[in-house]
């Protein structure tokens, strides 16, 4: 084989590899139940490449996404809550319920929407979890299916 043929071959299999080096890990997520619906699919077109200082990063399941390592995690397509006691707002246009705090996470799921979104947000950071779920609500918005059901006593979001 002629030698530049031989280095040519070289810097290219050297340039794979600096390639998929900077490849970043995809992050595994369990789909939720009804990721399939059309709606997910028109969500999930809208989800925004950043919330806040997170930068999106790759999934491996249908109608989910990921900011951070990840902090923010979102699933499209779990059972829309009934009406509820919790804490009802409104972000983005878009109301939520939140749900019980968990130790490691705060929770939100879409409320009126069918098939709902489930936003779980990392604690124990400095995380601005109103400006998160604003700026998620804002970018998917048009893409939800129209709200059967609304917040009949919205509060703030608390904070965190």
């Amino acid at each position: 084989m002629p030698r530049s043929r031989r280095l040519a071959l070289i810097a290219g299999a050297v340039a794979l590899a600096a390639m998929l080096a900077g490849c970043s890990a995809t992050t595994h997520l369990e789909p939720a139940a009804d990721a399939n619906n059309p709606a997910c699919a028109s969500v999930s077109v809208l989800l925004p490449d950043s919330v806040g200082d997170y930068e999106r990063v790759w999934t491996d399941a249908q109608a989910t996404g990921a900011w951070g390592d990840p902090t923010i995690v979102l699933r499209c397509g779990v059972e829309p809550p009934a009406p509820s006691s919790l804490v009802c707002t409104t972000l983005g246009g878009v109301d939520w319920l939140v749900l019980e705090q968990e130790e490691e996470r705060q929770r939100l799921v879409t409320y009126g929407r069918d098939p709902a979104i489930e936003v779980n947000i990392r604690r124990g950071e400095q995380v601005d979890f109103q400006s998160i779920v604003d700026t998620i609500s804002t970018n998917i918005q048009s893409g939800l299916a129209p709200a059967t059901a609304q917040c009949t006593d919205r509060v703030e979001f608390p904070a965190s």
